[in-house]
């Protein structure tokens, strides 16, 4: 049976730290804390490793998953361009729950599904996440559940349902603490998804694309008009694993 680190002793912290880098280094899979939900990780660049968290899910690629990072800094080297109002954005609410859609850098060898060339960043605040993103670089992570199940907010709730297609389970207590349960659903602390990725056509707006823990008034403070119109049509290139979950979807489908 997979073993759960408790992460609030030091001694357990660094053991399950050690193994969980080694596991990722491997193309495994480990479980991790965010500061919305728990997320299913693998090694971005591993596409063996993004399948195999995209089997745990029970999804297919057509639900790629997004990628976190350690740093404000990594958007411009995964992201083809990054317009004013998601530097503005990310500049106010990162690091924490909102994850921006944008065309990915073409030179990016990895392959995360049938993504379209585009990806989802978020910058996750939770300490342990950082801490292991500072190692690791940017991870692939889903939220921590089986497809159609809820996003895991504990380890335990992640452990129940991935059991041992995960290698590694790092317990961080209760996710999403920190924010008011203001997602499309009861409860739901998952991070606000912005998409970018039709900004140089449409305009130069972002739209939202799935409602999370930054309300569309904190968003449309920051970027006013650069917000586009909630009654606007709004078809993005690729939903990257939304609706749900963290880290993407709280129910399924950030992450984070």
């Amino acid at each position: 049976m997979t073993r759960i680190y408790d992460c609030s002793v030091d001694t357990e912290y660094a053991a399950g730290k050690r193994l969980a880098l080694s596991a990722i280094g491997r193309g495994a899979l480990i479980v991790i804390p965010t500061d919305t939900v728990y997320g299913i990780a693998a090694d971005a660049f591993s596409p063996e490793a993004v399948q195999k968290l995209l089997d745990a899910k029970g999804r297919d690629r057509t639900s790629p998953p997004p990628v976190l990072i350690p740093r404000i800094t990594a958007l411009d080297a995964l992201a083809e361009s990054v317009p004013q109002p998601i530097r503005d954005l990310v500049a106010e609410f990162w690091p924490g729950g909102l994850t921006v859609i944008l065309h990915a850098q073409p030179s990016l060898v990895w392959d995360l599904g049938e993504t379209r060339g585009t990806v989802a960043l978020r910058m996750p605040s939770n300490p342990i996440a950082l801490d292991l993103l500072s190692e690791t670089g940017p991870l692939a992570v889903s939220s921590a559940n089986r497809s159609g199940l809820p996003a895991a907010i504990d380890a335990e709730g992640a452990e129940d349902m991935l059991g041992t297609s995960v290698a590694v389970y790092l317990d961080g207590g209760v996710a999403g603490l920190g924010y008011e349960p203001i997602g499309e659903r009861p409860g739901d602390t998952s991070s606000t998804i912005v998409d970018a990725t039709g900004f140089d056509t449409n305009g130069g707006t972002v739209a939202i694309v799935r409602s999370g823990v930054i309300s569309r008034a904190a968003i449309a403070a920051i970027i006013g008009d650069a917000l586009q119109a909630e009654d606007t049509p709004d078809t993005p290139p690729e939903k990257i694993d939304a609706p749900p979950a963290d880290v993407l979807p709280a129910e399924d489908g950030v992450t984070e």
